[in-house]
């Protein structure tokens, strides 16, 4: 048995940025940047799985879910998730228990 603790964190657009038609280069590049730190993260062993919502709207949202040693480590990951150091998105950490995968 692991003595890893899973995490999720939520991450939802800055009401800003809800209307992707206003986005510029700069937007799509952090999503970009965001998606890649996401893959390492997997690479790394860290990542259980991450999505979001299909819709385009202020209900939009976004999970991370993943597997570390402590909160501190997993809020460490989240804040320094590219779309959420930039501000692009706002994210909450919450500890986790996953039931059935």
């Amino acid at each position: 048995m692991s003595d890893k603790q899973e995490f999720i964190y939520v991450i939802r657009l800055q009401p800003a940025y809800v209307d992707r038609s206003t986005w510029t280069d700069r937007e799509n590049t952090i999503v970009e940047e965001h998606f890649q730190y996401l893959l390492q993260l997997k690479e790394a062993g860290e990542l259980i799985l991450a999505g979001r919502t299909e819709t385009y709207d202020e209900k939009t949202f976004g999970i991370v879910i993943l597997r570390v040693d402590n909160e501190l480590e997993a809020r460490l990951i989240m804040e320094q998730d590219p779309a959420v150091s930039s501000q692009l998105m706002i994210s909450e950490l919450y500890p986790y228990r996953i039931a059935v995968m």
